[in-house]
């Protein structure tokens, strides 16, 4: 008898231990079998940690070298604010010899961490495709709280329009990338931040033919009225006010708010696991762009948590889907 419940006991364990294994195989798997679809991941943080643990899933490398065949120009001052220096680097390659587009990439972590090498896989890999890439710094909130990040980023993109030929870019082909609170940023400067029924798209009044030409969302807040944002902690500490407090500065703050026809192509990532920025964030910017015509592309990236792209095959996936779109828009 008990020799039998034992035996059972095991062939519970066995059978719990393959299901576990045909669990943690199936994405990789999934994906293999389909490689023009996005690639699958894990829905949850622990098992996507435990792929990573076993080697399933590989991270990006962060902070690579730079290869030889490219010039990177660091800590150029576009900004300088109560004696803090503002800095961008720059990539491009170092026998490029016509103007090139430029991609400019926002760091994200919540409006409060990050730097501008966090994005440095994508400027090598871009800088490499014969892109000029560019990466910026901005005001974190502890030193000060919106609008200083938006206004700085604002003041970065006009420094940009006015440096094209220093740089070997062409300032009429600029796109903005960004990663969550970087987004977040680039969708409010592509989008014409401040300006709503002014010149949408436009930021520079002294040279308006300069505007941005596609921008692209990596799983970034649209809409910060929404009842998940307005009592998100994140949110309220970048704002410096409760909704209840300020309910007008939660819609100026919002890349929806400033929707119109003449906005930028947009392109969107975003993974369906995200509990840190819903995915219904951008579900919503994706109705909404398609109700105005403005030209766009969402890739929902299935069972994948928030900064989805540190692991190997989603960076592959996102570069990939992003040098079709600005093979399109920019080239």
């Amino acid at each position: 008898m008990k020799s039998r419940i034992i035996k059972r006991i095991l062939y519970c364990l066995l059978a719990i231990f393959i299901i576990f294994i045909m669990l943690m195989i199936t994405p990789r798997t999934w994906s293999a079998l389909n490689p023009d679809k996005p690639p699958v991941g894990y829905h949850y943080l622990a098992p996507t940690y435990l792929a990573i643990g076993m080697g399933l899933e590989q991270l990006i490398n962060r902070r690579p070298e730079v290869p030889d065949d490219i010039r990177e120009i660091k800590n150029i001052e576009y900004k300088k604010i109560n004696d803090k220096s503002l800095q961008l680097d720059l990539y491009k390659l170092k026998n490029q010899t016509e103007a090139a587009p430029l991609l400019v990439f926002i760091h994200g972590g919540g409006w409060k961490s990050g730097e501008r090498a966090d994005y440095l896989v994508y400027l090598i890999a871009f800088a490499k495709k014969g892109y000029v890439t560019a990466t910026v710094s901005y005001r974190l909130r502890d030193i000060a709280p919106y609008p200083a990040c938006a206004e700085d980023i604002t003041d970065a993109v006009k420094w940009f329009f006015r440096n094209g030929s220093q740089y070997g870019y062409d300032p009429d082909r600029i796109a903005l990338v960004g990663g969550s609170a970087g987004a977040h940023l680039a969708l409010l400067a592509a989008y014409g931040w401040k300006k709503r029924g002014i010149n949408p798209g436009t930021l520079v009044d002294s040279v308006p033919q300069h505007h941005i030409k596609a921008v692209v969302d990596i799983y970034g807040p649209t809409d910060l009225t929404t009842e998940f944002s307005r009592n998100n902690s994140t949110v309220t500490g970048f704002l410096a006010k409760t909704y209840a407090e300020a309910p007008d500065l939660f819609v100026e703050a919002s890349p929806v708010h400033y929707l119109s026809r003449n906005n930028p192509p947009t392109m969107i990532l975003h993974g369906t696991s995200d509990q840190i920025v819903p995915v219904s964030q951008s579900d919503f910017l994706k109705y909404k762009l398609d109700s105005l015509g403005v030209p766009n592309v969402y890739y929902k990236v299935p069972f994948w948590p928030h900064t989805m792209d540190i692991v190997k095959r989603v960076n592959r996936f996102s570069e990939a889907k992003m040098t079709s779109f600005f093979e399109k828009y920019l080239k």
